[in-house]
């Protein structure tokens, strides 16, 4: 079964829900959804039997990144298993595969015309041509892929940011032609800090047989303050029936950018950086998108995430442990069973249940978010929600900076 995706609800004011039904999951996802990050297919902490504790159906989409496949079992191997979802017996979830390299890829030598981008993997920095790309996507048998981009960072000069649009076009051609059996095409869509660029970029692409859109080159040196620019000169001529999937924004405040733009996926790195810092999600979940509580503030500092490798999670100033969950209210399986003080313990005896407790904490809280935020944009409140939620954080960053 082929990728469907419906927009249920639209607002003028900025963000739309819809539904992705793939072949794999038993219930469409409602967008704006967070892909899973994942190492080989799997979160990087969390083990296949407890990936059943997180909810049910918002984290049964995963994104892996084909490159990590160039290590270990060969891509024909995995075509001779089934596949993707056969070989991790993942067989209700969806599996988008991008390959996302932060380091800007080689120049072509001269007269290739057909050279693939080059790409820092676990075997080393490797030439990719389409081709080959095609052939391991077409064993791996994921419900999405995105086509091959040449992302390059924002400082470089507009000659090479225009050859990255060239080459991501061409390469997208490239891949289409090869006429691949396996999955619904996502169009790479890059073009730098450079509106005109990107406009170009979505052009093309739009021009495309593609399923949806992937938007790269975000999170690689663009000032802030470019980025709603930018977002509209994609967004704004890429069609509305089609998905759009994004990497590089992870922040909760880029998070609901980048659906006021009208983004419908977006990956999950940053719940991986976090918990591999130590860092657990603490703010508001708050329908009306208030972040700010003063008592909340007397306790601890920062309302958006809490480091459990502090010593002040083992022992308190009474001399007794923290007993209490990272969050009084979260329903997560790490909430429910278990406390910072034990957390704090796991990470100082160098216990990796500590990051695995972690991950399920934030991956949990995080999907909670996106489901907040559908539900104000579903009763027409998205705007305010988040005027609200960036307005109440601003307000206790300068509150925090007067108690320092």
């Amino acid at each position: 079964m082929q990728m469907k995706f419906v927009v249920k609800k639209a607002c003028c004011s900025g963000g739309r829900v819809g539904a992705l039904e793939l072949g794999s999951c038993p219930k469409p996802i409602e967008t704006p959804a967070l892909l899973l990050s994942t190492r080989k297919g799997l979160p990087h902490f969390i083990a296949p039997d407890l990936l059943t504790s997180l909810p049910f159906p918002d984290s049964h989409l995963l994104q892996i990144s084909p490159l990590h496949f160039l290590e270990g079992l060969a891509s024909t191997t995995i075509s001779k298993i089934g596949g993707l979802h056969q070989m991790l017996s993942l067989h209700q979830y969806g599996i988008a595969a991008v390959a996302r390299d932060s380091i800007q890829c080689l120049p072509e030598s001269k007269g290739a015309t057909k050279l693939g981008p080059s790409f820092e993997t676990p075997c080393g920095r490797l030439s990719i041509n389409p081709k080959d790309y095609v052939e391991m996507i077409s064993c791996m048998r994921p419900n999405i892929w995105a086509t091959l981009a040449d992302e390059v960072p924002a400082w470089v000069s507009e000659k090479r940011n225009k050859t990255s649009v060239d080459r991501t076009v061409r390469w997208l051609d490239d891949c289409l032609a090869l006429n691949p059996a396996a999955g619904s095409v996502f169009g790479a869509v890059v073009g730098g800090p450079n509106f005109d660029e990107r406009k170009r970029c979505a052009l093309e692409v739009a021009k495309r047989n593609v399923s949806g859109y992937w938007i790269g080159g975000f999170g690689l040196g663009e000032r802030i303050e470019e980025r709603p620019a930018l977002l509209s000169a994609i967004i704004d001529v890429l069609p509305d029936e089609k998905p759009r999937m994004i990497s590089g924004l992870g922040l909760p405040e880029e998070i609901l950018e980048g659906i006021d733009a009208g983004i419908d996926l977006f990956d999950s790195t940053y719940v991986y950086c976090l918990t591999l810092g130590g860092f657990a999600l603490t703010f508001s979940l708050d329908k009306g998108g208030n972040q700010y509580d003063f008592q909340r503030c007397q306790v601890q500092r920062d309302l958006t995430k809490i480091n459990l490798r502090a010593k002040v999670y083992s022992k308190m100033s009474n001399n007794s442990k923290d007993m209490s969950p990272i969050l009084g209210n979260c329903t997560c399986y790490t909430c429910r069973n278990h406390t910072k003080a034990y957390i704090n313990h796991l990470f100082n005896v160098h216990e990796m249940l500590a990051q695995t407790l972690l991950e399920i904490h934030n991956t949990h809280h995080y999907l909670m978010f996106f489901r907040v935020i559908r539900e104000a944009i579903k009763d027409g409140r998205f705007k305010k929600f988040r005027m609200t939620f960036i307005e109440s954080r601003r307000v206790h960053q300068e509150t925090e900076a007067d108690c320092a």
